[in-house]
């Protein structure tokens, strides 16, 4: 592997950016875990920095602090989890409203655009691919108020130019936010608001805490307007993580540039040993040289992440089989743990996208989704050869 270009100072961020001692009396070197939900007033009416802790709490600012300065961004607003964030920049609609979405998106998002998006909040949705530009410019309404990106995508690790996208955004002389979910990326890899994003979307239940332990989402921005606009609906809707899960996600974020370059590591090894096995028909890998959008991944990315999937031979008999006879490996959703997971997603992590869309992505049955850990890789390498050869005994 090429020796990676990192983000400068990155690790150092991670470590210090908005956790400065001094901002405490007493001088913590790691913030406290502020659990009070309500502060007290010098007078009536005090509009103190502290009032409540929906509106404002002291590890929840600590955390979205140092997420801000990680994505290079002026603010960070944390939310009670991934979808809770897409939820509060949906609600910058109105009715009549559309939004253009990646067609192959996380089928959390995929099912909340068509079934709540759009049933309740009465905005229109275009599912696009999101690596054909034309087919953007083309799905661009006088009334397109959001494009909404993955990059990479989940499950079929597609790429999005974020960089072309934003320009024919422009172009069309509307004022059209986009906004990039970084979950896979995390901005140890990539930062879509240096690449004229408006709008950067994370679950944090992922990479960014690291340990599959809390569950919560943000959102990072630049404009003032934008984010005065999203403080309101975070306070006034109020899906806010606790202070205890966000003193995990702060702590999380101390080591996620060592664990992005082992799960980059493991991930290449494993990808590798995949593209070569007899069983395997496909590998979707940003970080192959068979991948069709590789030398976007060396342009906007800097490194390729932990995340692949495959296309095992046969179909979801000999997919069923391979996921169960895994031993390191752990058959669960979720992604970006210090374990290595394994998932189907036609029936798991995107079972309520529609069949016809899925097949269209190219979701089948045989698709396999894994989220290669810190582990050692010789060990999950040994681990997919034998469930492998599992799926397909003959005896």
């Amino acid at each position: 592997m090429t020796e990676r270009k990192t983000f400068p100072h990155f690790g150092t961020d991670a470590i210090h950016a908005g956790q400065d001692p001094d901002q405490w009396n007493f001088k913590a070197v790691v913030p406290p875990i502020s659990l009070s939900t309500t502060f007290k007033q010098d007078f009536p009416g005090d509009e103190s920095k502290y009032v409540y802790s929906r509106s404002a709490n002291p590890t929840r600012n600590v955390l979205e602090a140092c997420i801000a300065k990680l994505e290079n961004a002026k603010h960070c607003l944390c939310y009670s989890s991934g979808l809770a964030a897409t939820t509060n920049v949906t609600h910058l609609l109105t009715g009549g409203d559309h939004i253009i979405s990646s067609d192959d998106v996380y089928g959390g998002t995929n099912r909340y655009f068509r079934r709540v998006a759009m049933e309740f909040a009465k905005v229109e949705l275009t599912f696009v691919d999101i690596t054909d530009l034309s087919s953007i410019r083309d799905a661009i309404k006088p009334s397109t108020k959001l494009i909404w990106i993955e990059t990479p995508t989940n499950p079929m690790m597609k790429l999005a130019d974020i960089e072309s996208i934003v320009k024919v955004a422009r172009e069309s002389g509307q004022d059209i936010i986009v906004a990039v979910d970084n979950t896979f990326a995390t901005p140890y890899n990539q930062r879509p608001l240096d690449l004229g994003a408006d709008l950067v979307m994370h679950s944090l239940t992922k990479y960014m805490n690291g340990h599959s332990d809390a569950v919560m989402g943000c959102v990072a921005v630049n404009d003032p307007k934008l984010h005065e606009r999203l403080r309101f609906l975070q306070n006034a809707m109020g899906a806010i993580p606790s202070a205890f899960d966000s003193y995990l996600v702060n702590r999380g974020l101390k080591t996620l540039h060592v664990r992005m370059e082992r799960h980059e590591r493991n991930a290449m090894a494993v990808s590798q040993f995949l593209e070569k096995h007899p069983r395997v028909a496909r590998v979707h890998y940003p970080g192959l040289a068979s991948h069709p959008q590789h030398e976007l991944a060396k342009r906007q990315m800097r490194g390729f992440g932990g995340m692949l999937s495959f296309v095992i031979n046969g179909g979801k008999k000999e997919a069923d089989i391979f996921l169960k006879n895994l031993k390191i490996f752990c058959l669960a959703e979720s992604l970006g743990g210090f374990e290595s997971l394994a998932e189907l997603p036609a029936v798991m992590t995107h079972a309520s996208v529609p069949d016809a869309q899925r097949q269209k992505l190219g979701i089948s049955d045989g698709l396999v989704r894994l989220s290669v850990g810190l582990e050692d890789a010789e060990d999950l390498i040994d681990d997919l050869k034998q469930s492998l050869e599992a799926a397909f005994k003959t005896d």
